[in-house]
């Protein structure tokens, strides 16, 4: 028997394979979440069915944007639940989780090992990875060449709060021959203001845990520590924590 747990994001795919007794993880696996959730969990599945064969002893939960989708999931719960658990199993510690996903921004407060209170940005897309994702494109960049770049660049103010007038802004500045690198710390530090104005609504923390598609990023650990005045660690596992979560809820 194992347990399973299935994180469905609006870009990515995280699944989470560990034992019987949630001691060991035995494999992750990451994947595009594609324009089909339900197309997405069958494949999934199969995946899983020709690994480690009859998956009818074993307990699956599913979690994020598509789980409603996995119609094979003994039960779904909220990314809230499952990233708080993932991310407290993974830090070991009490902390203010900060979930940066492709379509919102999560701040998770644990206490006791329990989610106690969060606040989620899900009404825009700027501080998010698709605001990342689309002005990346529009530099020619990929998202690991972003942080990069922004890590050499001095950071020029980008003023709009909306991805569309965000992205004519980059337009007018690329037309002016900003370098590149300037505009790149621009978006990222944009990014970063706005996730800690989010942070800001709730009790200042002494320890923050970023998960997320950004946790590879040492540039956004190291300008979300500066800006919130407190450490911001994370883990390389840190963006299969709803994944993980899952699995341990199972």
């Amino acid at each position: 028997m194992y347990r399973i747990g299935i994180d469905i994001g609006s870009t990515a795919t995280k699944v989470v394979v560990m034992d019987s007794e949630k001691e060991k993880i035995i494999e992750k696996i990451l994947m595009p979440s594609g324009w089909n959730s339900k197309e997405t969990s069958l494949k999934i599945k199969e995946y899983l069915e020709d690994k480690y064969g009859d998956l009818s002893d074993s307990k699956i939960i599913a979690t994020g944007y598509g789980r409603i989708s996995v119609p094979y999931a003994d039960k779904t719960l909220t990314e809230i639940t499952c990233h708080g658990t993932g991310a407290r199993y993974l830090l070991g510690k009490d902390a203010t989780i900060i979930d940066i996903g492709g379509q919102d921004t999560k701040i998770i407060v644990l206490q006791d090992g329990m989610v106690v209170d969060f606040i989620m940005n899900d009404k825009c897309s700027a501080g998010t990875g698709k605001f990342l994702e689309v002005m990346a494109n529009r530099l020619g960049l990929s998202i690991e060449e972003m942080f990069e770049s922004a890590d050499k660049g001095t950071e020029v103010k980008i003023s709009s709060t909306c991805t569309v007038f965000a992205e004519s802004e980059i337009i007018s500045l690329m037309g002016r021959g900003t370098p590149k690198d300037d505009i790149a710390a621009g978006v990222v530090n944009s990014i970063c203001a706005k996730v800690v104005s989010l942070a800001s609504r709730k009790s200042r923390a002494n320890h923050y845990f970023l998960t997320g598609g950004f946790c590879s990023s040492p540039y956004m650990t190291k300008e979300l520590s500066e800006r919130l005045g407190a450490e911001v660690s994370t883990n390389p596992d840190a963006r299969f924590a709803g994944a993980i979560g899952a699995a341990l809820l199972s």
